[in-house]
Order: structure tokens, then C-alpha cells, then sequence
């Protein structure tokens, strides 16, 4: 483990009105010091209590004077790091912030790597594995959802209930091994019905998890949303509507918008990724053909479908393309310029996927009234309009209703929002599935304990008591600087 003093910019670097520069390891109080200097110069740094703050100078080369700073101390192991670490909040331009840290690096320390901080944080112990990753999810947290499920994660609730979970297994590990090596004294008459019932509670608790996953990851990461329709059909000004400014241009001429354009929309509660796409439609224009098989393309990987209609012009063959492209995919109808003569209604919608998909693919419409929760609805529309802001706190409440079941919820449940940890309870699970196929036959006693065990391990990894080094740096390169 390296215990060298490391310096980073623990701060965005742009023109702010503080800048840290924090300093960790065995040598960061004597570093600091060296270009230090206080009005009385009366006292080392070292001579002060930990966690306190100091107003003074940074120097270089003993006497040029660099910035009026407050230095704050922290001893080892009360601090971030568990080391010696000192933090210099200096004026937050961005080249005084880089002239500090390089008269820090001058003065004995190195440059940290991406997330060596919280790097050594996990590796001497301060948290594990699954709160060290929640640092970089509550820096990245699109919406309220992954700020809250970061701050529940940096609490030590996955860790909480993947420790119980290992303290069961291993339990069950111990008295198995234990009554293999000293069958006079312990035996296992009646073991198995026990183990069984452990089995069982702990396969569903694994379930829980692994059901609150899906839903977890699309929360932390964004739904992604991909805008269908014919040309001229309003899909730029929907994702205008969405965004909050005009990011797509938007005329009458058909064929305007020839590439996707992407969007984050944060809605509160969950984000959309948004790709805009072109208008799909037969065309000898290369460029907008181009255009169109991207359109194809991307809508098979979607998480939601946007498909927009305009309910003021006769369906087509067109249309039926699309439903082509997008059948099977959890689809949102939105029967736009309802504020104008309609052509197209509910009906011949239905039609139209009916003769594609076949007679049990109807379209479900949502009103403004609708109050029952949406049940394995894969199509749904409502009537919005666009030009008028009507109809968008419809769509919402329904994405709302399709992915979450009308609510996210804020309580104190764990919910995995990591594909790591995701990878790692399936492998748990099909362990203790295992276990189960090898009471169900009547196997030997040691294989139950080869499948807990590896249980065991693979939750391990989550909480990073059962992991490799080179995972541990795979994941905290993926750390900003400073942190």
C-alpha cells in the first residue's frame, strides 16, 4: 500500500471564490508547512490540534509570497483518508489553484491519480468498497432519486444487508465444515430440513435486490428515450418542450431534422436520456436516408419509445413502419396538435397496431382523469400538443406510472443501482440455487458448502472484501481528480 504524500485540486478548476488543494499521507503536515507561513511564524503546524483551521500565507522559495489562505488540519486516522491531511482553501482562480499545487508537489509531494483519496480511504479501511463507489455516484447524481440512493449507499445500507447476508452464509459454512471434522460431537440429523429454510430466505432476499435493480440503475443513469415519427409530426418541438429551450430547430419544411440529437432531461424524481431522431418516411434524399436507418437503428435499444403522431393528418404507410421498427418496446403514443382538427383518433391507432402486431396488441389511452395504476401496459397514448405546452405533466405522471408503478420510492429499502453489484447477486444467487439442487438430490454435505462459500465470495466483491487489485483500480480510475 503506498503511504507517500499526495496533492490534488479538490475543486472544480475554473474562477470560483474558494479553491482547496488537499494534501494527504505521512508527510502532508511537514509538506505544507515548508510553505506555510502564519503573521507570528510562531508555531509548525505539526504543533497544532487536529481539525482546526489557520489563517496565513503559502510561500515559495521561502519568501515569495503566493496567496492569503486558511489551512485546515486533520491527524491520522481522523480523516478521509485515515492519514495525516491538510486541506489549503486559497482564492479559486484556476491558475492560482494549479501555482499552489505545484509549489506543494515541489515541496515534497507527488500528484494524486484519479480517486487515490478515497482509494486509500477503502484500502486502510474507513469504508468498503460499496461506500467508496457511492462517492462518485452522489457527485454524478442526475436527479433526486440517485442523490438520495448515494447518500442511503455512503450510509452503509448495501453494505449492511450484503454483511448479514455473509454472516448467514458463513454460519451455515461453519457448522457444515465443523461437523465434517468432528462428526462424534456435532451432528447433522436434521440439518438439512434447517438448511433448506436458510436456503430459501436467503434466495428471495437475493431477489429483492436483484428486483430493485433494473428500476435502481434506470433511476441513477437516465431512462433512454428514443423520439419516432413521421416527418413534421412535432418530435423536435417535443423535445424542445422537454428541454426547456429550443435545441432542435423547428420549421414546416419536412425532413428538417436529418441526425439524432441528445438531451439529459432532468424531471425530478428521474432523468430521460433523449434522443431526437429524424422523421422516418421513404426519401431518395441520401443524407436524410442516412438519417432514418440510424432512427431504426437506435430504437432497438431503447428503454422507451416516444412515438409521435400528428392527429391532424391521415395515417400511412409510413406509420406502418414504424410500428414495425418499435414492436415489442414499451411505447408512449403522443397524438400531438390535438389542438387542431383531428383525423387520427383511438380507433385507427388501434387498427394500425392490429394489423401489424396482431388482435391482442390494443392501445391503452390515459386521460387527464386516469387514476388506476398502469398494469403490463406496453402501449399507451395520450393527446398532448406541443405548440400549446399542453399534455407534458400527463406524460411524465405516465413514464412515471409504466417504469416505477406510479411512485419512487425514498424509503429506507436498499436498491441496487450498480451493474457490478448487480453481476455479483446474480452469481450469489445461482450459488444458492445450487445448494438448493443439491439438497433436492441428496448430495453429499461438501457440496453445499463449495456453493455457500462461493456465495459468500461473490457478495464479497460487492463490499470489496473479495476483490482483486486490479478491479480496485479499475474503479476508482473512474474517479474525478482530488477526490
Amino acid at each position: 500500500m503506498k503511504t507517500d504524500t499526495i496533492a490534488a485540486i479538490a475543486t472544480a478548476i475554473s474562477d470560483s471564490g474558494i479553491g482547496i488543494i488537499r494534501v494527504s499521507g505521512e508527510d502532508a503536515i511537514p509538506v505544507v508547512h515548508k510553505i506555510y507561513r502564519n503573521k507570528k511564524n510562531e508555531k509548525n503546524l505539526s504543533d497544532y490540534q487536529s481539525h482546526t483551521i489557520h489563517y496565513g500565507f503559502i510561500v515559495e522559495n521561502n519568501e515569495n509570497l503566493i496567496d492569503e489562505v486558511m489551512v485546515s488540519v486533520m491527524k491520522a486516522p481522523h480523516s478521509y483518508t485515515t492519514e495525516d491531511t491538510v486541506e489549503i482553501n486559497c482564492h479559486g482562480g484556476a491558475l492560482m489553484m494549479k501555482k499552489i499545487l505545484m509549489t506543494v508537489i515541489e515541496a515534497g509531494a507527488r500528484l494524486a491519480e484519479p480517486g487515490e483519496f478515497t482509494k486509500r480511504a477503502f484500502l486502510n479501511g474507513r469504508m468498503d468498497l460499496s461506500r467508496a463507489e457511492a462517492v462518485m455516484d452522489m457527485i454524478h447524481a442526475k436527479n433526486q432519486f440517485a442523490l438520495r440512493s448515494s447518500v442511503r449507499q455512503l450510509r452503509g445500507a448495501v453494505f449492511d444487508k450484503i454483511k448479514e447476508l455473509r454472516e448467514k452464509i458463513l454460519y451455515e459454512i461453519a457448522f457444515i465444515e465443523s461437523a465434517l471434522d468432528d462428526p462424534e460431537h456435532i451432528s447433522l440429523d436434521g440439518y438439512m430440513e434447517k438448511l433448506s429454510d436458510q436456503v430459501s430466505y436467503l434466495t428471495g432476499e437475493l431477489k429483492k435486490l436483484l428486483d430493485s435493480a433494473d428500476d435502481g440503475k434506470m433511476l441513477k443513469e437516465g431512462i433512454r428515450t428514443v423520439i419516432v415519427g413521421k416527418p413534421n409530426v412535432g418530435k423536435s418541438s417535443l423535445l424542445n418542450l422537454l428541454v426547456g429551450q429550443d435545441r432542435a430547430i423547428v420549421t414546416d419544411i419536412a425532413g428538417t431534422t436529418r441526425d439524432t440529437l441528445e438531451e439529459t432531461v432532468n424531471l425530478g424524481e428521474f432523468t430521460l436520456n433523449i434522443i431526437d431522431t429524424a422523421g422516418i418516411r421513404d426519401t431518395e434524399d441520401v443524407v436524410e436516408k442516412i438519417g432514418v436507418e440510424k432512427a431504426k437503428t437506435i430504437s432497438k435499444d431503447a428503454d422507451l419509445i416516444l412515438y409521435v403522431m400528428d392527429s391532424s393528418v391521415p395515417l400511412d404507410e409510413n406509420d406502418a413502419d414504424i410500428v414495425r421498427m418499435i414492436k415489442g418496446k414499451k411505447t408512449i403514443i403522443l397524438l400531438n396538435k390535438s389542438d387542431l382538427d383531428e383525423v387520427v383518433d383511438k380507433s385507427s391507432v388501434d387498427a394500425l397496431f392490429s394489423n401489424i402486431c396482431g388482435e391482442d396488441c390494443g392501445v391503452y389511452e390515459v386521460s387527464e382523469t386516469e387514476e388506476e395504476k398502469l398494469e403490463d401496459e406496453n402501449i399507451c397514448m395520450i393527446k398532448i400538443s406541443a405548440r400549446k405546452n399542453d399534455g407534458l405533466d400527463l406524460l411524465v405522471d405516465l413514464i412515471k406510472k409504466l417504469f416505477f408503478h406510479g411512485q419512487i420510492s425514498y424509503d429506507d429499502e436498499v436498491c441496487i443501482t450498480s451493474s457490478r453489484h448487480k453481476e455479483a447477486l446474480l452469481e450469489a444467487l445461482e450459488s444458492m440455487n445450487q445448494v438448493r439442487v443439491s439438497l433436492e438430490n441428496d448430495m453429499p454435505e461438501d457440496f453445499y458448502s463449495i456453493d455457500l462459500m462461493n456465495a459468500y465470495t461473490s457478495l464479497g466483491r460487492i463490499i470489496g472484501e473479495e476483490v482483486e487489485d486490479d478491479l480496485v483500480n479499475e474503479i476508482f480510475s473512474k474517479f474525478c481528480m482530488g477526490k
